[in-house]
């Protein structure tokens, strides 16, 4: 099955997902498919990191302001700026993007929250960015006060170590919905005082801060702790699924957009993640995004047969990856029919982060894409 056989028309969002972050295969097919679509008009990358950070990749790919290292250093969240795979991508986009017209070049988002499932920062620079941008004489930092007693672990897994619930949050909530009004009741002067692009840039670092402040509050909720972490757990997926139809819009007249991430943020059902012993069921910002967009949106599901850099020896004969391994001897994209009913597999562990293939998966997946050896680069 090749790239140009899965295509469609009306695919806008097309999501490949990877099914754990510890295997750098994955991260090199990305770079190879991303090459490859960009010849059917793809014109834009999204990445499970955070959106704010990636605005200083992008600046760098597409106007070469700053250096690769600072892109790789400053642009990305969750560890990710350390991969060479992702290192490879930034760089080959903005050699890409050197000699071409702005209309022309390819342009790197992130569609992730600032935050993980144990911890978020504090919500200040991002509203101060905003405020700086809509010249408004506000005292946010007396509201928000030490950065650290937000970001500390504490304050998400413990409901009385939160901040989100107190009444300086919550001033802080009002004040940044009153902010986005007037940042949209203002576009046309603000955009002629500045340009399209700062304008973006304000309004992106404000709907991060607001995301941060409803994180927050969901931290602080007292109910039962399964009640807490699915809020926790489903606030961040829709916030992930709010960024990528931000970046759709924004990106829809210059082409179509590739999107990486976990399986278990692309896909189309329900996510199950085990937090606190327990397995905490939502609805992920695949399942969000293609039950507005339809057709516009496209999943390929990655799978893996072994990694030995995290473990993961060769699967099962009778399991999903056991039939795929047999057939792909490096990595290979396969229509979603042509798999057979078979096992789940069950040898990988917690700590590889590998979530296996099963039928559910299957049913709503456009294609799968196997990888054969997770630990190597295939391409």
């Amino acid at each position: 099955m090749d790239i140009r056989d899965f295509l469609t028309p009306s695919c806008e969002l097309l999501a490949f997902g990877e099914p754990t972050h510890l295997a750098p295969a994955f991260g090199w097919v990305r770079n190879e498919l991303f090459a490859q679509l960009i010849e059917h008009g793809f014109r834009s990358i999204a990445l499970e990191s955070d959106r704010v950070a990636a605005l200083t990749v992008n600046d760098f790919v597409q106007e070469g302001l700053g250096t690769l290292d600072e892109a790789m250093r400053e642009g990305f969240s969750h560890g990710f700026g350390d991969l060479d795979a992702n290192r490879q991508l930034v760089a080959w986009m903005r050699d890409y993007n050197e000699h071409r017209p702005p209309a022309e070049r390819l342009a790197f988002h992130g569609f992730d929250a600032p935050t993980e499932n144990m911890s978020a920062p504090s919500p200040r620079r991002y509203l101060e960015h905003a405020r700086d941008y809509l010249a408004l004489d506000l005292d946010l930092a007396s509201l928000a006060g030490d950065d650290e007693r937000w970001s500390r672990t504490e304050a998400i897994l413990d409901p009385a170590m939160s901040v989100g619930a107190t009444a300086d949050a919550e001033k802080l909530r009002v004040i940044a919905d009153d902010m986005l009004t007037t940042l949209y009741a203002r576009t046309p002067e603000l955009i002629a005082k500045t340009s399209r692009t700062e304008w973006h840039r304000a309004a992106t670092h404000l709907t991060a801060g607001l995301g941060l402040l409803r994180y927050h509050k969901r931290s602080a909720q007292r109910v039962e702790e399964r009640d807490r972490l699915y809020g926790l757990t489903a606030t961040r997926d829709s916030l992930m699924a709010q960024n990528l139809l931000d970046i759709r819009r924004a990106e829809a007249r210059r082409g179509a957009t590739l999107v990486f991430a976990h399986n278990l943020h692309l896909q189309r059902n329900p996510g199950t993640i085990r937090m606190a012993n327990m397995d905490i069921s939502f609805f992920v910002a695949g399942g969000i995004v293609a039950s507005l967009v339809g057709e516009q949106y496209r999943f390929i599901a990655g799978s893996m047969g072994r990694c030995d850099s995290i473990g993961l020896g060769e699967p099962e004969a009778d399991t999903f990856e056991g039939f795929l391994q047999s057939r792909v001897s490096t990595w290979g994209l396969v229509a979603p029919t042509t798999v057979p009913p078979a096992h789940t597999r069950t040898d990988p562990t917690p700590r590889q982060g590998y979530f296996p293939l099963d039928q559910a998966t299957l049913d709503i997946a456009d294609a799968v894409l196997h990888v054969s050896d997770g630990a190597t680069s295939p391409v």
